[in-house]
Parts: structure tokens; C-alpha cells; sequence
């Protein structure tokens, strides 16, 4: 357990979580990386909507763990993953809350992608 502070969302820095309607496909180098119809949207304060994958719907085989973690106090801890593409890479493209806070465990076992380190995050309509 890190011994990071620790934030409750609130009024001052609301977190919301939802189920996402569309299907969210998220490509690199012309492949799909992940493509759900099961993706949680998560809104936190001013930053822009971030989509939230379950990690059966990304091709793990395309993803390396990597050594770079960061702390969100609201979050908690998130591990990082490079996307892989013959002699190529994204380099922390993607990452992961694998013990998120309480107030957000929903997101546990999903993973998110930066939209400049991918060609694309398409959300289409159902």
C-alpha cells in the first residue's frame, strides 16, 4: 500500500463514473489495441472524459509493463503499459489502476490510453 496522500472526491474535485454507451475501439499503426462495449467514461474535475476499457477487451499481447508509476491522490497508483508495434513503440502509452481508491474501484481492472500516444480512440454509436 503506498503511503501517498489520500483524497475523497468531492465538490471541490468531483470524479464521476459511468458506463459508456458506445463502442470504444482504440487503434495504433493501423491495429486494433482494444475495442469494447463495456468501457467506463470517468469525468474528473475540469479534465477532459477518459475512457476506461475492461482488460478483456484489449489485446494484452500488444502491451509491455513498464517501470514509470505515478500516484493520483484520488486514484491511487497507476502502472503503465507500452504498446509494442514490431521494432516501434508507444512508450507509456497506456495505464492502469490495479488497486484503485474506494471511491473508484470500479475502474480496477480497466485501462485507459492517452489519445496522443495512439492514432485514434473512436467512440460509435450502438
Amino acid at each position: 500500500m503506498s503511503s501517498q496522500p489520500f483524497k475523497i472526491p468531492g465538490p471541490d474535485h468531483p470524479i464521476a463514473i459511468a458506463p459508456n454507451p458506445a463502442r470504444v475501439i482504440v487503434k495504433i499503426g493501423g491495429r486494433v489495441v482494444a475495442d469494447s462495449r463495456n468501457a467506463l467514461t470517468l469525468k474528473e474535475a475540469s479534465y477532459p472524459a477518459v475512457q476506461y476499457i475492461p482488460r478483456v477487451d484489449v489485446d494484452m499481447s500488444l502491451l509491455v509493463g513498464s517501470e514509470h508509476h505515478t500516484h493520483c491522490p484520488y486514484k491511487g497508483e497507476a502502472s503503465y503499459y507500452s504498446i509494442v508495434r514490431g521494432d516501434d513503440a508507444s512508450v507509456d502509452a497506456v495505464w492502469s489502476y490495479e488497486n484503485p481508491h474506494a471511491a473508484v474501484r470500479e475502474i480496477k481492472d480497466h485501462l485507459a490510453f492517452y489519445p496522443d500516444r495512439v492514432d485514434s480512440i473512436e467512440q460509435l454509436p450502438e
